[in-house]
């Protein structure tokens, strides 16, 4: 089933009542949380990708629109939460997520760091189309989840999914996203990886001291970097390796 418009429409800065905020502390310093507090970010079907340096708030972003949206903060899915550490920011209590009209409210939340943990909340309250996630290999695990959770359209939020996967299995994942998307599904997803940025009719936003700004996978800081440092390692590695 296609829905007239997706999941998520726009998210917008709508400061709670009752939490109290310090725009001088973080996470509302960050670029690109700034620029959301200011303009809100609107979303488009399909597959948006956040790419950026560490430290960048691309993950900051994922994670609270993922939560505003209902979503267990830790992953999985809005029927069954499980916490080891709670460690996820306040942004998420002052998002406002318009949703589209129509629009289902199946959703996953992928966060590679809390994985284990969901793996294990499934082992007493998965069902029958679950399986022991523990038994496999790291990236065996998120490529069960991906073929097992992301199968109907519904908002996915997906935080460094590389994490665990190999060349060939990023591949997967990006077969994974182009159906969803083709489905009418609708995902975020936050990476370091020059491959599942290269998805064709993705939205790449490139996250930075400049905030958010729309681009092109061929024009990503990262992607250049990639590519000059496969051609010629050591013009990196000879900094890298220097002698104080």
């Amino acid at each position: 089933m296609r829905f007239d418009q997706p999941p998520v429409v726009r998210v917008s800065w709508s400061p709670h009542p009752d939490i109290p905020h310090d725009p001088r502390a973080w996470p509302l310093t960050i670029p690109a949380v700034q620029q959301v507090m200011a303009d809100g970010l609107d979303l488009r079907p399909g597959v948006t990708f956040l790419v950026g340096e560490n430290g960048s708030g691309k993950s900051t972003l994922v994670e609270a629109v993922a939560t505003a949206y209902g979503l267990s903060p830790e992953g999985g899915t809005a029927f069954g939460r499980h916490e080891t550490r709670g460690s996820e920011s306040p942004l998420h209590h002052h998002l406002q997520v318009q949703r589209g009209i129509g629009a289902g409210r199946w959703g996953f939340f992928l966060r590679a760091e809390t994985m284990h943990g969901w793996y294990t909340y499934m082992d007493a309250h998965g069902g029958p189309n679950d399986t022991d996630y523990h038994a496999m290999s790291h990236g065996e695990s998120f490529l069960e989840v991906l073929t097992r959770k992301f199968d109907s359209p519904g908002f996915y939020c997906l935080d460094e999914p590389e994490a665990a996967l190999s060349f060939r299995s990023s591949l997967t994942l990006i077969r994974v996203l182009h159906d969803l998307a083709a489905s009418g599904a609708q995902v975020l997803c936050a990476t370091h990886s020059p491959v599942l940025a290269s998805l064709p009719g993705a939205r790449v936003l490139e996250v930075g001291d400049w905030g958010l700004r729309e681009t092109t996978w061929h024009e990503l800081e990262l992607v250049r970097h990639y590519r000059a440092y496969l051609d010629t390692p050591m013009r990196y590695l000879r900094h890298t390796l220097a002698e104080d």
